[in-house]
């Protein structure tokens, strides 16, 4: 699969990347232990909570709707599912990560959907992007074998546990829905739908 960067024409699809100072959240982000094996995923993370770059994202990216800053760290290769939210998200790159995007309307009408349509784009470190509500995402993959570091920012309760049992079996967290590779047998086993087809990428 050909690697993109987020500044090429390619990625106006998907998203755009943010001018803001992030020298001070990546300072702190890089301080934080990754785990051993697998990724980690924490909605809201305190040491992020209290820095300057909170405000201004909060204010000029999502409408001064309330924002939680947290991450995604670890250890990943492999596309594995696809998740979408109803609302952009910002992402920090600490590392350099790539991540694989799709447009959510290229999503059949039997929640099935083609992996060859993924494209892969590389952030890289201190670059900030805004990823469109219109754009399928999921876990970052690694630059190097020493894993990957990436700040997610979205509005507060988003990925959360639910309150309650949904009609909708794609939603699987508070605005989050998802659909997981047919190879994805973790998380087939958690009650995913397991719609993705063709090439699970690994990288």
């Amino acid at each position: 699969m050909k690697i993109y960067r987020v500044t090429d024409s390619e990625f106006k699809q998907f998203g755009r990347v943010i001018d803001i100072d992030t020298s001070e959240i990546v300072s702190v982000g890089e301080k934080v232990a990754l785990p051993k094996e697998g990724t980690a995923y924490v909605a809201s993370f305190d040491d992020f909570e209290g820095l300057a770059i909170k405000q201004p994202i909060q204010d000029e990216h999502f409408g001064q709707l309330p924002v939680q800053m947290g991450f995604c760290f670890g250890h990943n290769n492999k596309l594995n599912a696809l998740e979408w939210h109803k609302c952009s998200e910002v992402n920090i790159a600490v590392t350099d990560v790539i991540l694989l995007l799709g447009d959510l309307r290229d999503v059949e009408a039997d929640n099935r959907y083609d992996s060859a349509k993924v494209k892969a784009f590389k952030v890289c470190k201190g670059e900030a992007v805004e990823v469109y509500a219109t754009t399928l995402h999921y876990c970052p993959i690694q630059c190097s074998e020493d894993g990957f570091r990436c700040v997610v920012v979205l509005p507060v309760g988003t990925n959360t546990v639910l309150d309650k049992k949904p009609n909708d079996p794609l939603i699987i967290a508070k605005n989050k829905w998802l659909i997981a590779h047919e190879d994805n047998e973790a998380l087939k086993a958690k009650g995913a739908l397991a719609t993705i087809y063709g090439e699970n990428y690994t990288f």
